[in-house]
């Protein structure tokens, strides 16, 4: 079979990709509804929940109705949901079809990435579908009610737009449109919007004009479509970016002392690899060496700036918020980009239909190993889900539901979490981890400081988990009234009364 054969093969087969991701879609939210949880299985979910109902009941940004905030690190997805609430469709299911939209658009992406990266291996092509459709991080975050799968989609499609040949002015649109969509998605979309206009350039001469009408055109369409959200921030917070943009970094710096620089780098980039994806590092580390020894050859930048944004991002993320805490959550965006880089030098690697029989038999044997590997991940990664939606439950929904319920609708309550009782309660709130009250930024793990901010601003409560604040909850009079009961939960969230 030549390679044309092969590319329409694959080409007929590439409905598997979607199916990949109901499939896998549903086997989560199929183990967690045996598990009797419903749900999502982050608090933040609930952040964009809260702002987009409040966008459809008041028309206004806030996370509090009549408090514009810019606490949304991803205003696209709160849109996106915002519809669900618009046409009066059940908001949890409305989310969950948006994350398999969205994961089935990735590992789609993955597929045509793959195709432009390695032609002459469109079975490779299909099979880094399949398994981005399956990989247990991405449908984990497809299910989480984050943005991370739409981000997702967004990387690999830009970079499918990037090996574009083309510098019609349409595909330059197309470009830019895809540029503001991935920062008006998360911000630090930013970093690979940035390395794919200096691969665009590179490779179509710095000298020509066309080169820098091209880069325009790309500008103009990012710049209609940001410059919104960049004027709402500053009117919001007085910075161009989301308070979350700069509370993680404060509120996790401490770990920048405590962790060593390799450390923190063996920590964030091992993280993509808990998976079947651990047995493509051969192949990935045969691939990128295979770019690295053209990389004087601009024209294979376009090729190059997915791997080297992967790169980047870890690194950024390894210096600046070291956290790999549920399921290397900000590790994942770079998951599709291994993938496809993987099992396209994986390919080159295997010999299935070798004259020596050892090479046959290593070939099959991988092949299954990386196929029975990836169904495990599956199952381990549906139990995951369920537990983690189950503390969600367990903790902040219920503990949201009870300060509905045993609260006057004016008490201000000052919380860490905010998502559920955001949405649950819809009381007055005094946000400590920073996202909608970004004044306590500059002190966010100062206990003594945040502490007289509570007393003076008059909060009738405190919630959060008393590990998070262990000298703020013994102070005298915090007396505990009500706690979270999540069996899988190593800790509580409790309410505190305060006197």
């Amino acid at each position: 079979m030549n390679s044309q054969q092969r590319s329409a093969v694959g080409n007929r087969l590439s409905w598997l990709i979607p199916i990949a991701a109901i499939i896998g879609v549903a086997a989560y939210l199929g183990r967690a509804s045996a598990a009797g949880v419903w749900g999502f299985a982050l608090d933040d979910a609930w952040i964009h929940q809260t702002y987009a109902r409040n966008l459809v009941a008041t028309g206004q940004f806030a996370f509090v109705p009549g408090q514009p905030s810019s606490g949304s690190t991803s205003p696209l997805w709160t849109l996106l949901i915002a519809l669900g609430y618009l046409v009066r469709v059940d908001y949890k299911w409305w989310t969950y079809v948006l994350g398999a939209i969205c994961l089935a658009a990735t590992a789609l992406g993955v597929w045509q990435l793959t195709l432009r990266l390695f032609p002459d291996r469109p079975h490779a092509a299909l099979v880094a579908g399949i398994f981005c459709a399956l990989e247990w991080h991405l449908v984990w975050a497809a299910v989480s009610g984050m943005e991370t799968v739409l981000f997702t989609a967004l990387v690999v499609w830009l970079l499918v737009a990037a090996l574009n040949q083309q510098s019609a002015i349409s595909n330059q649109k197309s470009i830019g449109l895809l540029c503001g969509l991935l920062i008006l998605t998360r911000p630090e979309g930013m970093l690979l919007v940035g390395l794919v206009l200096i691969a665009q350039i590179a490779q179509r001469g710095w000298a020509r004009r066309a080169t820098w009408t091209s880069l325009a055109w790309t500008l103009a369409v990012m710049a209609i479509l940001i410059a919104p959200w960049l004027a709402f921030n500053w009117h919001a917070s007085g910075t161009p970016f989301p308070n979350t943009f700069y509370a993680k970094q404060l509120e996790y710096a401490s770990i920048l002392t405590v962790l060593s620089l390799p450390q923190r780098f063996a920590q964030v980039f091992s993280a993509p690899f808990v998976g079947a994806q651990v047995l493509l590092v051969p192949g990935l580390v045969i691939a990128a060496w295979s770019l690295a020894r053209r990389i004087a050859k601009l024209e294979t930048w376009p090729q190059l700036a997915g791997l080297v944004w992967a790169m980047a991002h870890l690194a950024l993320y390894a210096l600046r918020l070291p956290v790999t805490y549920q399921h290397g959550r900000y590790e994942i965006p770079v998951m599709p980009v291994m993938i496809a880089f993987g099992v396209g030098g994986t390919a080159a690697l295997l010999r299935m239909n070798d004259a020596r029989l050892w090479q046959r038999v290593l070939s099959r044997a991988v092949t299954l190993a990386i196929a029975l590997t990836t169904l495990s991940f599956v199952v381990i990664g549906a139990r995951a889900y369920a537990a983690d939606v189950a503390v969600i439950e367990g903790e902040m929904v219920r503990v949201a539901r009870w300060l509905d319920t045993n609260t006057a609708p004016r008490d201000l309550i000052a919380a860490h979490d905010i998502g559920a009782i955001g949405y649950f309660s819809q009381r007055p709130l005094l946000d400590l981890a920073g996202l909608i009250s970004p004044e306590v930024i500059p002190f966010i793990r100062d206990q003594v400081r945040l502490e007289v901010l509570i007393r003076q601003r008059g909060a009738a409560y405190l919630v959060t988990f008393p590990a998070w604040y262990p000298q703020l909850v013994r102070q005298a009079g915090f007396a505990p009234l009500f706690a979270g009961n999540a069996p899988g939960s190593p800790e509580h969230m409790t309410v505190y009364r305060i006197p």
